[in-house]
């Protein structure tokens, strides 16, 4: 992808349920300070986007 369209921004979709058992961890704060992790944190039963970290 970075080869075809080097200028787009991926973001990585995941459920609120992994963001918040995932991202509240100490190694989960260490993904989100470097920043080089982009995320979309959606709630799937009512297809709601929650967060969007970029």
């Amino acid at each position: 992808m970075a080869r075809l369209e080097p200028d787009r921004t991926l973001y990585l979709a995941i459920r609120d349920t992994v963001f918040f058992d995932v991202f509240t961890e100490p190694i989960g704060q260490v993904l989100l300070d470097n920043q080089r992790l982009k995320l979309l944190v959606f709630e799937p039963a009512t297809e709601v986007i929650s967060q969007w970290i970029p």
